[in-house]
């Protein structure tokens, strides 16, 4: 598994990499898409869109089932990867390549983890 170190990640299996500029985008974690194996489809909000940490903003659909995707921060999504509605096999060949928003106004950070302490929380929860 790879967890890069530069990324801050959720409990719930997301990442989100911050800009200088305040923005930061969010996708799913390496972990995530190895558990929820061949992604066939990707449900993404709108631009404009409120996101609200714990709260689910997208959903994926892998061979397996149907998942949440839920905000690691709070925000407004900014931009959305439209790309992954036409290739959402992506997220499986670079889970950190294929983000889902880039997000703006961005709140409620305290409950992100850094890649040594989320790769010690999928330890234990394993």
């Amino acid at each position: 598994m790879n967890f890069p170190k530069e990324l801050k990640y959720s409990k719930t299996h997301e990442w989100v990499r911050f800009q200088e500029d305040g923005t930061a985008y969010i996708g799913i974690t390496d972990y995530a898409q190895d558990q929820l194996g061949d992604l066939v489809f990707v449900n993404l909000p709108a631009a404009g869109d409120a996101l609200q940490a714990g709260e689910s903003f997208a959903d994926v659909e892998s061979v397996k089932a149907v998942s949440d995707v839920n905000a690691p921060v709070s925000g407004t999504v900014k931009e959305v990867n439209e790309a992954l509605a036409d290739a959402p096999e992506k997220m499986n060949e670079a889970p950190y390549d294929a983000w889902f928003v880039l997000a703006e106004g961005i709140t409620d950070t305290d409950a992100l983890m850094t890649a040594e302490e989320y790769e010690a929380f999928i330890a234990e929860e394993g």
